[in-house]
């Protein structure tokens, strides 16, 4: 049995992750338009009737930006924290909002989601760990620093979406102001590319089979430079990892995350593993899946 993973978009204009299985499936943040998120679901073969909730990791817009629209059309429960709900200043109707604390599983059909607190510059952000199949998959993005939560909960994912949204020579060069400089390399800020690449060395455990590079800054970073960061180390004594960057342009293909065949990957080829001209991934046709 599997997992199938998607990137809908990855970036400061918007992001949207899919996870589900045969028969149930989550978003995880809904920061694009409703029909942008239909469309990009549309082009791989993935079904909006399969989507059974929304979880919120916080209110920057980016990750809300498309929740009201959608949560109303689908009538799809949104999970979020009461302080995300207001400093988001929602408007979604009562019965389809859903309150979760950190620590406290939520089970939605076969799939289990993971709340846990993460160091960002939001009212109360959270990260998730989406379990089925006996496959856990991690959504790690705005984080300021890899706190022991984030270590420990990285070691158990066996695909993970981690955040690795700045090049610290880039961002140091760059025409951002001194103040929004600081604020990004933060404790609550974003995670580097170094930064996640030492997360990954240090915790990768043996049966992480999939790392997607998301929410690289446009203007700090770039696909090329993430990737060639981490592909000297996507083997080792503890097994091989396929990296591949989220891009913030357009969906990614979806990827089966298989526990029993770490590599079963459909429908990327090997050419996806890297960006094409303009930051923007490289894909293949895609196969109807879900």
């Amino acid at each position: 049995m599997s997992l199938a993973i998607a990137s809908l978009n990855s970036g400061s204009n918007g992001n949207c992750y899919y996870i589900g299985n045969n028969s149930d499936a989550i978003l995880i943040d809904a920061g694009l338009t409703c029909l942008d998120t239909e469309t990009r679901m549309r082009r791989i073969g993935l079904k909006m009737d399969k989507v059974k909730a929304v979880f919120i990791s916080h209110e920057h817009s980016d990750h809300i930006k498309g929740i009201e629209v959608l949560a109303k059309k689908y009538q799809l429960p949104v999970y979020i924290t009461p302080k995300t709900y207001i400093n988001g200043r929602l408007n979604i109707a009562e019965n389809l909002v859903y309150p979760f604390t950190a620590a406290n599983p939520v089970h939605i059909g076969s799939l289990q989601v993971l709340p846990f607190g993460k160091h960002h510059d939001a009212a109360d952000p959270h990260s998730f760990v989406v379990s089925g199949n006996h496959i856990n998959i991690g959504v790690f993005t705005d984080i300021g620093h890899c706190c022991d939560q984030v270590i420990h909960h990285f070691k158990q994912c066996h695909a993970i979406f981690l955040e690795a949204n700045y090049d610290d020579e880039m961002l140091e060069r760059g025409s951002y102001p001194y103040r929004l400089k600081q604020r990004i390399r933060g404790n609550k800020g974003h995670l580097s590319n170094a930064q996640a690449l030492e997360l990954f060395k240090q915790n990768r455990p043996r049966f992480m089979s999939h790392v997607l590079l998301s929410h690289l800054s446009r203007d700090n970073n770039h696909p090329q430079v993430a990737l060639d960061m981490f592909e000297p180390f996507a083997s080792g004594p503890t097994g091989s990892t396929e990296i591949y960057v989220a891009s913030r342009y357009e969906e990614s293909p979806v990827i089966m995350i298989d526990a029993e065949q770490r590599h079963k990957l459909q429908p990327f080829t090997a050419q996806a593993r890297r960006p094409a001209k303009g930051g923007k991934a490289v894909a293949s046709n895609q196969l109807s899946l879900f």
